[in-house]
């Protein structure tokens, strides 16, 4: 297993510095794993290996990200917001891929996440006292762990008409969960997560993109989308 971490830059410089020192702190021996990716922010920051030409959004940088370190060798991608924070200690790329191996003892694993302190949209993200793992049916995208064959093996990323990313995670994780692919959420490694931390910042931008993940979810969900989640909310199963 090669796994890259990259962050995702676009906001607050000392956001992101926060989270990228945990890594490098963290996990002083993957230094070399651990990249910024400079999301064409307004406010840039020093230590991203790249800055891109323009605002990708999340889905669209996502994208990029995984072809690219796909094409550097890596099997799997950390891709994280950089509003979020690690509450547990560390190592967190040492215990992310040990848990990554307990669990392909179960089956392929296509996405993991860690947990969340709390979480207003997706309840089985939240860290559940005494649990290990759970299998869901899909994953919240503040800081998933995606196989890149699992990735390949489901067509890629589907973003349609949504530029700005909101439900692409959703989707990206149901799909692969119906391919048969194992989605888990880790209960012994949790994230502090600021939601919209840098969209709230751009009038106009959290409504946008709202109607955009309506429209997006409503095709390939059904109209019912929302209903449609909180029924899926429950684990498949808690070790």
């Amino acid at each position: 297993m090669r796994l890259a971490v990259c962050i995702l830059h676009y906001g607050s410089a000392a956001m992101t510095g926060a989270i990228h020192r945990q890594f490098l702190e963290g996990d002083p021996l993957c230094a070399q794993d651990v990249h910024v990716l400079d999301n064409n922010a307004p406010q840039g920051y020093s230590g991203a290996f790249e800055r891109l030409c323009e605002n990708r959004f999340w889905g669209g940088a996502f994208e990029y990200a995984a072809e690219l370190f796909a094409d550097k060798g890596y099997t799997h991608l950390w891709f994280c917001n950089n509003d979020c924070l690690f509450l547990s200690p560390p190592p967190y790329m040492a215990r992310a891929k040990a848990r990554l191996c307990q669990l392909e003892k179960k089956g392929r694993v296509g996405l993991y996440s860690p947990s969340a302190s709390a979480n207003p949209y997706h309840a089985q993200m939240v860290t559940l006292p005494g649990a290990q793992c759970a299998r869901v049916r899909y994953i919240d995208g503040i800081a998933p762990i995606i196989s890149l064959d699992c990735l390949k093996d489901i067509g890629g990323f589907d973003l349609g008409e949504n530029p700005f990313g909101y439900g692409v995670d959703v989707w990206l994780s149901y799909r692969a969960a119906q391919a048969g692919w194992g989605v888990w959420v880790d209960h012994a490694l949790v994230l502090r997560h600021a939601y919209h931390a840098a969209a709230k910042e751009k009038p106009g931008f959290l409504d946008a993109a709202a109607l955009a993940e309506n429209a997006y979810l409503s095709e390939r969900l059904g109209r019912d989308w929302r209903n449609r989640l909180r029924g899926m909310q429950q684990a498949l199963e808690v070790v």
